[in-house]
């Protein structure tokens, strides 16, 4: 099997990561499936746990547990100290301008739901236009339908190429002033994409529209600077970054979040409650009703301590060289069709084999220890345009190797054998 030639700058970034340190973080990587070592390559989907993370929460549970904000004795103070330091964690990780511009919620899916729900309903009126792209996950096409459906506004789609990059121009041209709002993804989960949502947000701002990036697969793979970007609304979730399930962010510009009505009432987004009238709680709390995910806050913040232990810019690297050599390997097996081949992608490599369905060779790479993910990919748009009605998707994390690409191609050709 060839390899790629390594030159000075890659064998540079590679030295940056001790993977078999990193890897031994991660306790689940050490699971046998079926007799044979896991290669987890379903990363998009969700990421495994570093023991800093499950040690964090457990700690929790085990010395803090407790309810935060409204508790005078000792437990309650700890649980809000190490709640509200989680949200600080967050924002420096992002670089937003002030923590009540961090917004905890269940995940990216209720972030983009929570903007299309408040802002969207206050500020989109019959004839507006909202702008989205053929990249989407489903989680940023059905909520702007269903707003759409509410207020009578139009729903606008940025066309893509058969690499899977989106067309600028034909995006440029669907700008006008009745474009109120644009959300787009930064990282594509089924292909791998990388927008250029710097230039995606200047052109939108021309024309007087909010923008909302859709972050789930850019952060836990390239530093994200809200601020630089000038990103009105980002949107990730802590399960696809190292972090625990149940959890995610909203980061808006203050102004923004402050004009936008809570859409659930409850404990904690208030300041008081008569029969008569109700006043809100200040930003972030106004937005964020009920008892939070306390424990998985705690968890987002050691993900984001983790994160930036190793570096993001490493991190970037090893992985970039990952799907460099991931993409060399699989273009060399017969029979085997890549889709998606934008020139920026992250670490996504999803492909195709004629003649054999995605899920058969979900199935037998399972029985090889290989956990890839085959299917739509919650993004059936894609595959409409591109022609197919599924791919398998391999997915890489910086605790992936070389080697365990070498045993997807092997897998590969096994499932080739089997369907000769």
């Amino acid at each position: 099997m060839s390899t790629i030639t390594e030159s000075p700058a890659t064998v540079t970034s590679l030295a940056l990561l001790d993977i078999p340190a990193i890897r031994a973080q991660f306790p689940i990587l050490g699971e046998m499936i079926h007799g044979k070592p896991l290669v987890y390559l379903d990363n998009a989907a969700t990421t495994q746990k570093p023991l800093a993370v499950i040690e964090a929460m457990n700690r929790y549970y085990l010395h803090t547990n407790a309810n935060v904000h409204r508790g005078v004795h000792t437990l309650s103070q700890r649980a809000t100290t190490e709640f509200e330091n989680a949200r600080r964690k967050v924002q420096h990780f992002i670089n937003a301008a002030k923590p009540e511009e961090v917004i905890f919620v269940r995940g990216c899916t209720e972030a983009i739901n929570l903007v299309a729900s408040s802002y969207g309903t206050k500020f989109i009126k019959t004839g507006d236009e909202i702008v989205i792209s053929y990249l989407e996950h489903h989680s940023n096409i059905v909520p702007w339908q269903m707003l759409c459906e509410r207020t009578g506004a139009l729903l606008k789609v940025i066309p893509m190429n058969d690499a899977g990059e989106l067309d600028m121009a034909a995006y440029e041209a669907l700008l006008s002033d009745r474009t109120k709002l644009v959300s787009v993804v930064h990282v594509s989960n089924a292909l791998g994409t990388i927008n250029p949502v710097a230039t995606i947000i200047e052109l939108a701002h021309r024309h007087g529209a909010v923008v909302l990036i859709d972050g789930a697969q850019a952060v836990p793979h390239t530093g994200v600077d809200v601020q630089a970007l000038d990103a009105d609304f980002y949107t990730f979730s802590s399960h696809k970054m190292y972090g625990p399930t149940g959890i995610g962010v909203l980061y808006g510009k203050k102004a923004l979040l402050e004009s936008m009505p809570p859409v659930q009432g409850g404990g904690d987004m208030i300041l008081s409650v008569t029969f008569e009238k109700t006043t809100y709680n200040k930003l972030p709390y106004k937005l964020e009703a009920g008892t939070p995910a306390i424990a998985e806050a705690i968890g987002l913040g050691a993900a984001v301590d983790y994160l930036q232990g190793i570096g993001m810019a490493a991190i970037a690297a090893y992985e970039a060289d990952l799907l460099a050599y991931g993409t060399e390997v699989l273009s060399q097996i017969p029979g085997v069709r890549l889709i998606g081949t934008a020139k920026e992608k992250a670490g996504v490599l999803s492909f195709v084999i004629e003649n054999i369905h995605p899920h058969d060779i979900g199935t037998i790479l399972d029985h090889d220890g290989l956990a890839v993910r085959a299917g739509h990919h919650c993004a059936q748009p894609v595959m409409d345009r591109l022609k197919v009605p599924a791919t398998a998707r391999a997915s890489f994390a910086f605790y992936n190797t070389r080697e365990e690409i070498d045993a997807l191609a092997a897998g590969i050709r096994r499932v080739i054998e089997v369907f000769g």
